[in-house]
């Protein structure tokens, strides 16, 4: 009976329509992220060779004066790209992989973006996991929205309840078939991203997939509740577009709006001005007052002892500097807090939203959520920090730099752990959504004889 049902549903028009469009956009979806992928290996590969470069070159035109050398020189830090990331891109659409960092003032450098045409931002980037979450609902939907209706429509099902099977189970059969062709498409296009992307078959790939799973069987059994209700094929079709539309967009969007609203973030300009004031404003201060605020943050230095009041000196000026960013800390450090603040409340509240759950914990697995970027801006604070440290001796005692071993100074790399949650942690969310919608139309069907 499954095979019977399994063909003839494949030799619908409905089916066949569905089926190539789903597949063809997970085609491009899959083109999309190895052009991604693709752009990211090109990048570490021309990054070593181009730091090698420019601290050459720099070098060659800078070697006599080691404060105005490092003025000019920058220093990479990158965001190590996970395999899963050509499959959902997630942040790293908007927030660069990859930071140059100078030892001058860091707040005006951490967040420099990568320049983007505006369209491509517009419209952003089909990627597998935005395939999953958007529009193999809408398959899910045209496949199951007149499961029952169609049969009443068609004068059929009069004949069907007077068959000794059970109407429940007939049902389900139905559905059955529809759930195995859209999680063997699914499974399909994964494993061909798996292949042609050349993602590890690893624990993360599969919790990836599984997420994806239970996300569709939600969509299922959300469907199976509005087919429960009897309603005509129309009405069917139009409940489930409006769940979608409320799930799938309305409220994400109603969430980001609440989440930005409950924590303004208005430290992002004024981390940006205290930073320039803290700056600029020491350039008509006392060179020794100056001085005193900075050894009061590093006293090892203080034995370099204090510049002369008269003219330039790099000692003075890196101290500046510094005192920018000092200026600028709490600002700083408050809008790191409310982004997590922000971070955290949006997860609480995707626990409640399938289709932003989902993303989110696509974007989790593959590193490229904003957690992930956080984490990467607090590497280049700690990798800032490395480099002032080790620089500062050298400026204070007039070093010449030709006595720098300069080939140690190699690209570094972030890679934020894996993580680490339980699998009944991860799926809860959708398991439960899953058992009620099912549990709901069962409840339904049962009493009135089906």
């Amino acid at each position: 009976m499954f095979l019977l049902f399994f063909k003839q549903f494949l030799r619908s028009k409905t089916c066949q329509l569905g089926l190539f469009m789903v597949l063809l956009l997970g085609i491009i979806s899959i083109f999309i992220g190895k052009q991604f992928a693709d752009d990211q290996k090109e990048t570490s590969k021309q990054i070593t060779l181009k730091q090698k470069h420019h601290i050459e070159r720099n070098l060659e035109l800078h070697k006599d004066d080691l404060g105005l050398l490092l003025y000019y020189l920058k220093f990479t830090l990158v965001n190590k790209q996970n395999p899963l990331a050509a499959l959902s891109i997630g942040q790293r659409d908007v927030n660069p992989s990859v930071q140059n960092v100078s030892i001058l003032t860091l707040e005006g450098q951490k967040y420099d973006a990568n320049l983007v045409n505006p369209v491509r931002l517009l419209y952003g980037n089909l990627d597998f996991s935005f395939l999953l979450v958007c529009i193999f609902p809408l398959l899910i939907i045209a496949f199951t929205y007149n499961l029952l209706s169609e049969e009443r429509e068609n004068g059929t099902w009069k004949m069907i309840k007077i068959a000794p099977k059970s109407l429940l189970n007939f049902l389900l059969l139905k559905l059955s078939v529809r759930l195995v062709l859209v999680l063997l498409v699914m499974s399909l296009l994964s494993f061909t991203a798996n292949w042609v992307l050349k993602i590890p078959f690893n624990t993360s790939f599969l919790l990836f997939y599984l997420t994806g799973v239970f996300y569709l069987l939600f969509w299922f059994a959300l469907s199976f509740w509005v087919i429960s209700l009897k309603f005509f094929s129309g009405f069917n079709a139009l409940l489930l577009l409006s769940f979608w539309l409320l799930i799938v967009v309305l409220l994400p969007a109603f969430v980001n709006n609440t989440v930005t609203n409950l924590y303004p973030i208005p430290e992002a300009f004024t981390t940006m001005i205290s930073q320039r004031n803290g700056y600029h404003q020491k350039w008509d201060e006392n060179k020794k007052e100056t001085m005193e605020k900075f050894y009061a943050n590093y006293s090892q230095f203080e034995k370099y002892g204090f510049p002369s009041e008269d003219g330039f000196n790099w000692p003075w000026y890196y101290a500046m500097q510094h005192l920018g960013d000092e200026e600028s800390r709490k600002e700083s450090n408050a809008m790191m807090s409310k982004v997590l603040q922000r971070e955290a409340l949006s997860k609480q509240i995707a626990q409640f939203v399938p289709s932003m759950y989902s993303l989110l914990t696509f974007n989790d697995l593959a590193g490229t959520s904003l957690q992930n970027h956080i984490g990467f801006l607090l590497k280049t604070n700690s990798f800032h920090e490395d480099l002032r440290l080790f620089f500062y001796p050298k400026i204070f005692s007039n070093t010449d730099s030709r006595k720098i071993d300069w080939e140690q100074f190699e690209p570094s790399y972030y890679k934020e752990q894996d993580l680490n949650t339980s699998w009944v942690k991860i799926f809860a969310p959708l398991v439960i959504g899953i058992l009620i919608f099912f549990g709901i139309s069962v409840r339904i069907l049962i009493p009135k004889g089906y």
